[in-house]
């Protein structure tokens, strides 16, 4: 079997590129490697572990949590917290910040990830995966815990996902591109297989919740119309139409062969300003996006310069290739200044 690069070596080569690398960075990725194989681990083995989609209450979104939700979040906690390198972490199935045990040596940076994307595809056997993003902890920090993680997305040092499918793969950017790495389950390590990853600027495919049109707004009503109206509308060519209730995989569809992924505001969830989570979805995915030559929008403001007013904040999200998102800001821009 041919040499493939490894994570750790990918990650220790690029280290060698930056003055005064101290190598604590490459140990927390490797941390986080570690915990994502675990949680693949436990995906992999479905009901032979238990009853993993049963509901054992409601998370701080009021969404049912599973048994497998829980076991997640455990197992990324557990793995991360000993490394020396975290001064604390954030999740999408905690209420509050976790900060390293007292007794534990603490570090410079901050983690943040939602332990498993998807997770209502449990039942189903369907794609899954977990979403990360590293900080640095503030100069000025240490106060509120919480205030430390509310840094724009163009903060982040590093943003990666785990698709849990046929085959685990990780995506990863640290700000030079986008490179996919897949798990080689005879050595146990992620290898590289995807270099630098590229989104194409046009796409004839978009992922959508096609059931929530009637509480869209009218520009991405408008958007939707024109690309089902096909070669015979406006836009003069087919679309196709896709959607796996998993970001990360409706995401990783993007990454892999283009397209656009919407999750728009709507009347539904207006008060509560989005569906997904700018910490733990939309900033992680929307640095990778961005990396890979894509775009990432609310619709009216780039997500990356939305400035966090609390750990569980949503926002409207539409990413993915650069002409079609532009598109979709020109319709609200357009709509916005009608409606005024």
């Amino acid at each position: 079997m041919s040499y493939r690069e490894t994570l750790k070596h990918f990650i220790m080569r690029q280290q060698t590129q930056v003055t005064g690398a101290t190598g604590e960075f490459t140990l927390l990725l490797d941390d986080v490697s570690s915990a994502c194989k675990g949680v693949a681990n436990l995906v992999r083995r479905g009901d032979l572990s238990g009853e993993l989609g049963a509901a054992v209450g409601v998370n701080v979104q009021d969404e049912n949590q599973k048994k497998l939700d829980v076991m997640a979040n455990e197992l990324a906690l557990s793995w991360c917290e000993k490394g020396g390198q975290l001064f604390a972490m954030a999740s999408e199935e905690m209420v509050d910040v976790y900060p390293v045990p007292k007794g534990l040596k603490r570090g410079k940076y901050l983690l943040i990830f939602d332990p498993l994307d998807g997770s209502s595809n449990i039942e189903v056997n369907g794609p899954m995966g977990t979403i990360f993003s590293i900080l640095a902890m503030p100069e000025d920090g240490n106060g509120n815990l919480e205030e430390n993680f509310l840094q724009p997305g163009t903060q982040q040092l590093c943003a990666g996902y785990v698709l849990f499918g046929p085959a685990t793969m990780m995506v990863l950017t640290t700000g030079n591109g986008v490179n996919g790495f897949t798990l080689n389950p005879d050595i146990g390590e992620f290898v590289l297989t995807h270099p630098d990853i590229k989104i194409p600027d046009d796409t004839q495919e978009f992922a959508i919740n096609a059931s929530n049109r009637r509480h869209w707004e009218p520009p991405v009503q408008r958007y939707i119309d024109e690309c089902l109206e096909g070669k015979t509308g406006p836009r003069g060519k087919d679309f196709n139409m896709r959607w796996v209730a998993a970001m990360v995989a409706d995401v990783h569809r993007i990454i892999t062969r283009g397209g656009l992924f919407m999750y728009p505001i709507d009347e539904k969830i207006r008060d509560k300003g989005g569906r997904l989570r700018l910490l733990y979805e939309a900033n992680p995915m929307s640095f990778i996006i961005e990396q890979a030559g894509g775009m990432a929008s609310t619709g009216r403001e780039r997500i990356l310069d939305v400035q966090p007013t609390g750990l569980h904040q949503r926002v409207p999200v539409i990413i993915g290739a650069k002409n079609e998102v532009q598109r979709l800001v020109d319709y609200h821009a357009e709509y916005d200044k009608n409606a005024g």
